[in-house]
Parts: C-alpha cells; sequence; structure tokens
C-alpha cells in the first residue's frame, strides 16, 4: 500500500479544492517544489500530481512548477490533467514524470490509453473520477452517462498500471475515503485500484491495511496533510509496520 501525497496546481501555486470546484480553492504553498521536497524529506515514496488547469484547458498548463519539482525531488511521481494524446504522454514520461494518469481521454478516447499502455509498460494510469458512480469528465464539470466499472473493464487487458478512483462527493472535504465504492471496484477488475477523495485521518490509513482492503493498491491524501490533521510519521509507520 502506497500513500500519496497529493500536489494540486493552479496558476503555479499549490492548492486544494473542495469537490473539483476552482472557484473553492484553498492555496497552500506559493512554491509547488518546495512543497514536493517536503513531501520527501517526510519519507513518501511516491508523489501524485494534478495540473488543475491543464484538466479544465486539455492541454498542460502547469509545465513550468511540474518540471521544477522533478528537479527538485528524487522520488517518483506521477501526474495528472491535460494529457489527452500520445504526445503529451510522451513528453511528459521524457521529462521524467515516472507515470502519467490519463482521465479525460480515458473516456472520450480508450485508444489512446491501450496505445499509451502497450508503448509504455507500467507507466499510465487512468483517472475516474465519479460522481454518484457515473464518470466525470473536463476536470469535472462534466458527468458522463457510463459507470467507473465500464470504463475501468474496457483496459482489463491494456497493460494499465493502476486506476485511480476518485469519489467527487468527498474530494476535499475530510469525509473519509468512499471504502465500500473502492473495494467493489477493485474487487471486480484484475487492475490495481488507488482510492482518492476524502482521506480525513489515520483511521482511514488503518481502514486501508484491513483484509478487506488488501487488493488496493494505495490511497491519495490531501488537505488532510496540508491541514495537519493526518501526521506523515504516524501514517508511514503504520504503512511499514504492515508491510513488515
Amino acid at each position: 500500500m502506497i500513500l500519496f501525497p497529493a500536489i494540486d496546481l493552479k496558476n503555479g501555486q499549490c492548492v486544494r479544492l473542495e469537490q473539483g470546484d476552482m472557484a473553492r480553492a484553498t492555496v497552500f504553498n506559493l512554491n509547488p517544489a518546495a512543497q514536493a521536497q517536503s513531501f520527501a524529506e517526510q519519507g513518501f515514496e511516491y508523489l501524485h500530481v494534478v495540473d488543475l488547469d491543464g484538466a479544465f484547458a486539455g492541454k498542460p498548463v502547469n509545465a513550468e512548477a511540474v518540471e521544477a519539482m522533478l528537479k527538485t525531488i528524487k522520488i517518483p511521481v506521477q501526474l495528472g490533467g491535460g494529457i489527452r494524446d500520445l504526445a503529451t504522454v510522451e513528453a511528459w514520461l521524457d521529462k521524467g514524470i515516472s507515470r502519467v494518469i490519463i482521465g479525460t481521454a480515458a473516456v472520450r478516447d480508450p485508444e489512446l490509453v491501450k496505445s499509451a499502455a502497450k508503448k509504455f509498460p507500467g507507466r499510465v494510469a487512468v483517472g475516474l473520477d465519479a460522481r454518484d458512480g457515473k464518470v466525470a469528465v473536463e476536470g469535472w464539470a462534466e458527468t458522463s452517462q457510463v459507470t467507473v466499472l465500464e470504463i475501468a473493464k474496457r483496459f482489463e487487458d491494456a497493460g494499465v498500471a493502476a486506476i485511480i478512483f476518485t469519489d467527487i462527493a468527498r474530494d476535499g472535504l475530510l469525509k473519509g475515503l468512499n471504502l465500500d465504492a473502492t473495494i467493489a471496484l477493485a474487487d471486480a477488475i484484475s487492475i490495481p485500484v488507488i482510492a482518492s477523495g476524502g482521506l480525513a485521518s489515520i483511521e482511514d490509513v488503518q481502514a486501508m491495511l484491513t483484509p478487506r482492503a488488501k487488493k488496493l493498491a494505495g490511497a491519495i491524501a490531501g488537505r488532510a496533510l496540508y491541514d495537519g490533521r493526518l501526521d506523515p510519521a504516524a501514517a508511514l509507520t503504520l504503512i511499514r509496520n504492515a508491510r513488515a
């Protein structure tokens, strides 16, 4: 189980949104590279980054901030937001991103995910963000008519590294992970699933380590880390002990 600290980028700054609403953004750090460095020093093994402006624009917008992070830290980074074609996938992987996350394009253009995963095995993840079980796209501005499971099943044999499943209703609100829905998804597919949206406390981390959650590959923590509700050292120690 990997605990991914999240850095969401808006206007070159590190922010957190509530329920994906750009109008409800809180700025936590003006310097994303310094924030990334802080997470690396705290002992996190893998960083989760989202280019929020890119998700709306359909192309990378906060590239400068991402590149500054890559120069600053040695731990691997997974990046989503505005990755809609193979050229963008390739460009980010060339720049040192370990894994790209394809969201909107996974719904609109499943062939892109399949060709990217074939070309770059283990380095392409799919981000599925759900509102009432239906997948939302375009920076969560639109809700599609397809379910998370329908989309996830399209990529069963495509070589996708992970599915990152976010419950939008909980995102940024510290209500706790929607583990029931996340575990149900993980049980229905063979692709590893990462839980996202609402992680609020050490109890959420403990819940991720219970036998029923054993198929989950990790969880993403955002606001709880920035607000100080989740102690990184305590969380990482729990995870290390569970692995031993």
